[in-house]
């Protein structure tokens, strides 16, 4: 269980804080605890969920510790291609949902080597590959700059200054 205060990961919305924890009563008197989220990167947008929410995956923000090791590990991450166009939709819009930061950066890497192979051919990235990795980019660079304190436009360059050559 999240605390008030306490920053999250929530679905493809992106890096929320808890701001209240609140129990709503309804008409048989079954009372329900609600996590209150505020999504950082839009001060209007408010979010009410169950705390027994199954649906949507909610977690905790990495360690720094943790996400420095996955910066290192990234020249050396996986690629997860799929040459069936439906299928890796299916496959990258599922990864989406999990919100797994590990699937995120092979993710991404496998949709910039393909983005790469095709510009040097004279070929664009499909559409839809394209964005499935600005989500999954926009996700990522959240993250990573809650937990550094800088702005989602910084992570790019910080990574590149941190990712072992």
């Amino acid at each position: 269980m999240f605390k008030v205060n306490d920053y999250i990961m929530y679905g493809l919305t992106g890096v929320c804080q808890v701001v209240d924890i609140t129990k709503e009563s309804f008409i048989n008197n079954l009372q329900k605890e609600y996590y209150v989220l505020k999504y950082i990167y839009d001060n209007d947008t408010i979010i009410k969920i169950p705390t027994d929410n199954e649906k949507i995956p909610m977690r905790k923000l990495l360690s720094k510790e943790d996400m420095a090791t996955l910066i290192n590990s990234m020249p050396n991450s996986e690629t997860i291609w799929i040459d069936n166009d439906r299928q890796r939709n299916e496959e990258f819009k599922s990864i989406l949902k999990t919100g797994d930061t590990e699937n995120l950066v092979k993710l991404i890497r496998s949709i910039y080597l393909d983005k790469e192979h095709k510009q040097s051919i004279g070929k664009k990235l499909y559409k839809v590959d394209d964005e499935i990795m600005q989500t999954a980019e926009r996700l990522l660079n959240e993250e990573f700059a809650t937990i550094l304190n800088i702005s989602p436009d910084e992570v790019a360059t910080y990574i590149s200054t941190h990712i072992p050559q």
